[in-house]
């Protein structure tokens, strides 16, 4: 009797374990620049977030501004780029020259961005200290 309520236990136990891990891999999300997920292999990425530059050339607004292709540029190597497709209003913000992030998924060489965050201009960040 007692073997198998350790036998029942161990099973409880072990499928609690197999979902635990599950639930980590599919929620794994990597951080990358435009030059490291390039390296990495832009077919081996399921998930990320990239940190970039909104480039001059290839940004193409659709839908009244609620689709964009863009392409997002290497912040130190400007060379190095990955096209970029979003479908979202779009922050106030972006715009050509702008330090963004991405969050989404490479599909058919083209990342496809559910998220996109820029980053705040310093100038707020002057007007906040100076107003404190």
């Amino acid at each position: 009797m007692k073997k198998n309520y350790v036998i029942a236990f161990l099973f409880i136990l072990g499928a609690v374990g197999y979902l635990i891990f599950s639930t980590v891999q599919e929620n794994k999300v990597y951080f990358l620049n435009v030059s490291e997920a390039l390296r990495m292999g832009l077919s081996n990425i399921k998930q990320a977030r990239l940190f970039g530059i909104v480039a001059k050339e290839g940004l193409k607004k659709e839908d009244q501004g609620l689709k964009v292709h863009f392409l997002l540029l290497d912040k130190k190597n400007k060379a190095q780029s990955i096209p970029v497709f979003y479908k979202g209003a779009l922050p106030d913000t972006f715009k050509p020259g702008a330090e963004v992030i991405v969050e989404g998924k490479m599909k058919k060489n083209i990342f496809q961005a559910s998220v996109v965050v820029t980053k705040c201009p310093s100038k707020y960040k002057k007007k906040e200290r100076a107003g404190s």
